[in-house]
């Protein structure tokens, strides 16, 4: 089952001479239980194509479904819908509320969505378990270490049950040990859960945790 096909994709910005192609005519098909890493110097589109796959920027021209849905023709608040209910993002800095707790900012995700809040503190519960972070439940990020504000932000993204998952250098900042661990998170769900992920990384060290590797320069995408 595809979960994600982004068909001939280009983002332009400006106008005649001043025209840049952020992303040229991208195509790719990500499957239910597949994980996708994608890499690239700096500067080459990742986080534009990213962007754009997340529902987050609107390309300039192609087409974009998501579990079959053309979200490209969808209207902002319809988008913002999509964003919270099916699209769970993870990036490079952990991006935790400072006066939030661990419990509660998997909670405020669910109030967003309109989740029922006992199934929601279920839901919550089952994640922190499983990321083994029940014990810090009621600290707050400036009582955490970097590598358990990344796990936080992976079960925040994880708490509505989205079908694709979006991570961009999500090991960045951690150690060894630690960025390993993240990785090993994101693709343990999506392949006992059957979603979809896309991770932007310049960690050459858990790219053998992804089922294929894309590799993004000027804008262009190549297998």
């Amino acid at each position: 089952m595809r979960k994600l096909v982004l068909e001939n994709i280009s983002k332009v910005y400006g106008e005649g001479d001043g025209k840049v192609t952020a992303l040229d005519r991208v195509s790719l098909e990500v499957q239910a239980g597949e994980f996708i890493g994608v890499v690239g110097p700096s500067g080459s589109g990742k986080s534009t194509f990213l962007s754009v796959a997340g529902a987050l920027l609107s390309p300039s021209s192609g087409t974009i479904l998501l579990n079959g849905q053309d979200i490209t023709k969808l209207s902002s608040k319809e988008l913002t819908k999509v964003r919270l209910k099916q699209i769970g993002f993870v990036f490079q800095s952990s991006n935790l509320v400072p006066y939030l707790n661990v419990r509660d900012q998997l909670l405020f995700v669910s109030r967003l969505a309109g989740s029922i809040e006992k199934e929601a503190e279920q839901r919550a519960q089952e994640l922190l378990s499983s990321l083994d972070m029940v014990s810090r439940q009621f600290n707050y990020p400036n009582q955490l270490s970097g590598g358990q504000r990344q796990r936080v932000a992976i079960a925040r993204a994880f708490m509505n049950n989205p079908q694709l998952i979006l991570a961009d250098e999500p090991t960045a900042s951690l150690d060894s040990k630690h960025g390993r661990a993240v990785a090993e998170m994101l693709a343990r769900e999506v392949r006992e859960r059957g979603k979809a992920a896309i991770m932007v990384t310049h960690d050459d060290r858990v790219l053998d945790l992804c089922d294929r590797i894309v590799t993004i320069r000027d804008g262009k995408l190549y297998e």
